[in-house]
Order: C-alpha cells, then structure tokens, then sequence
C-alpha cells in the first residue's frame, strides 16, 4: 500500500509518501490551480492508497477526488499532529514527514468524519440559517427607515409595509425603501421552500420528531441537533456533548491554586451553538426547575451566561433522549421515577 503524508494548503499541497511493498519513498508538491494534485492521484488508480491530512477547510473537491478513486482518506487532529511534533521549527515538509510518520507508527490521531449525505444536509440548515439572517437585516433597515419618519410598528407585516409605502420619502429614501422592500419579498421566496423541505426531513427522520417533542425544540433545532451529532454513540457521556458543542468553559489552573475557569470555548458549530441558546429561551419557560437555575444564575452573573448554561442543559436532554429513544414526557417521567428511587 501506498502511504501519503499531506499537509494540504488551498492552492497547493505538499506530500511525503513511502511504498509499502517496494520501499520506494519521496516528496511531492502539487500545486491545485495547475491540476498537478488530480493528475498525480488519478494516476494511482487501481493501486491502494491511504492519504492522511490534518483537518481543514476548502478541501471538499479533494475528499471527492479520493472517494472517486477509491482511496483511504484519515483526516487527523491538528492540535494532536502538533503536539506530536518534536521540533518546534514548521514548514509544509516538515509537517508532510510528520502526518506519514504518524501513519507507518499507528499513532495517527483520527478523527470521525461525516458522510457526504451527512454534510449534504448540513447545507440545507446553514443555507437557510444564512438567508434568515439576511432577511432580518433587511427587516432592521425597514424598521430603522420607519421609525426615523416616526412610524413605529411592525413594517415587515402586510399593514405595515402598506403604512410604510405611504409615508412621503426624499427621492434617495424612496429608492432604499423600495429596494429593501424587493429584497424582502425576495428573500421570503427563497426561504419558504427551504422551510417545507425542513419539515418534509423532520418527518422522514424518527430521530427528529422525537426531538421535537421537547418545549422549544421545532424542526430546524432538531435537524440540526441530529445532522450536527450525526450519531449519539459517538460520544460516551454527557460532557463530551457540551464539549464537542463548544459549551464548556475554558480552564486555567495549575499547581495548588483554585480552578480557573473562564468564558466557553466555543469550539464546534457555532450554527448548532446558537440555535441551542435560542431554544433554551424558550424551554425555561415550561421547566420550573430550569426557570429558577436561569433566573439565580441571571442574578448572580448575568442573562448571557444564564442562557448558555442553560443551553447546554438543553444540549444534554436531548442527547439523552435521542439516546435512549424517549420522548419529552417519557424522559420527564423517567427522571422523576429515578428521583423517587433515589429517595
């Protein structure tokens, strides 16, 4: 087999490789605008490779490539690749003979990465996440413009936007108004399709309509709850959950003193982080004991980080649900009968 070492860069990529069966070892580099990296790889066809590479962006089109020939992609840790490093001097071969060094002596820190369905569906979330975002910027400068001429309510509503054409604008203010208004109307088109196929996939997916039996949790939390996680047997307890979502405080302690710990790490899916933190809003409403943690850690803190907290609790629930296959009320039921036994 052959084995691949490759530090992969946007435009270029540098590759230490050794041959298994011949011996035959080397560096490459091949830069990605000329086609260098898809001729050389295409020419291994029909021989078995595995490429390791640390964890990036703008590598879609080459997992594509090594999925097309057929060959094994690991994809690494940075922080661990870098750890493993014995010299602190960096450059693009270095780390190339590192990742294949890691390879031959078993010590490659793998991690799990998700299938090409998987992230298919992850586009749909962010993609409308995107667009929603867009389209309340559009409705803040629709408010903004009304509110300066001393109209105050809701002008994204159909009576408000009637309000909002006749008031008496300068011949610019008539042009931003009418654009944002256009663009508006642009955006709900877009979104709405993007709502019903959310919907259409809660349906078909058990896992999210058991989600979604949970008080604030509708279909885009739960879908991207369970895109985001993929597979709850992934993780062995609760905490790797809140980690793994970046909602676990960062930590500074050393010798004998206190724990410090300070804001969340905010590692993860910061797409999946703040729809959590919006779901909980809403959930504390309906759990008495989660409205007085809330309301004790608003106090002591401040609203902000009552939320995040409050959203990792959400983060853990679901979790377990999703885990364990129960429903809201049978995970409610659950945990008071365990409450009782306790007692």
């Amino acid at each position: 087999m052959l084995i691949i070492g490759c530090d992969f860069h946007p435009s270029v990529q540098q590759i230490s490789f050794v041959d298994q069966e011949t011996g035959e070892c080397g560096q490459l580099r091949l830069d990605h605008k000329k086609g260098e990296a898809e001729r050389y790889y295409r020419s291994l066809t029909g021989r078995g490779v595995r490429v390791g590479m640390e964890a990036t962006g703008k590598m879609r089109w080459f997992e594509r490539l090594l999925h097309e020939l057929g060959f094994e992609l690991w994809v690494a840790d940075p922080m661990k690749v870098r750890a493993a490093a014995a010299r602190k001097a960096k450059t693009d071969k270095r780390d190339a003979e590192l990742l294949l060094r890691l390879l031959l002596e078993d010590r490659f820190p793998r991690i799990w990465v998700p299938t090409m369905e998987q992230r298919d569906a992850r586009q749909l979330v962010l993609h409308r996440h995107r667009l929603v975002q867009t389209r309340t910027r559009a409705k803040n400068q629709l408010q903004a413009l009304a509110t300066n001429e001393g109209l105050h309510r809701r002008v994204w509503t159909g009576a408000g936007q009637v309000e909002l054409k006749k008031l008496a604008l300068s011949p610019w203010g008539q042009v931003r108004r009418q654009d944002w208004l256009e663009l508006l109307a642009d955006l709900n088109q877009r979104i709405d399709p993007l709502d019903q196929a959310l919907e259409q996939q809660a349906e078909q997916r058990p896992e999210v309509k058991l989600l979604m039996t949970h008080r604030g949790v509708g279909p885009v939390v739960a879908t991207a709850f369970v895109v985001t996680l993929c597979d709850p047997k992934r993780f062995e307890n609760s905490k790797q959950v809140a980690a793994y979502l970046g909602l676990v405080p960062q930590e500074n302690s050393s010798g004998q003193g206190r724990q410090r710990l300070g804001h969340i790490t905010k590692q993860g899916n910061s797409l999946l982080r703040g729809l959590l933190v919006e779901s909980a809003h809403v959930a504390v409403r309906f759990e008495p004991e989660w409205q007085r943690k809330y309301t004790r850690l608003a106090m002591k803190k401040n609203r902000s980080i009552a939320a995040v907290a409050m959203a990792r609790c959400l983060a853990v629930r679901l979790w377990w649900m999703w885990k364990l296959g129960l429903n809201y009320e049978q995970f409610r039921a659950q945990k008071k009968e365990s409450r009782s036994h306790a007692e």
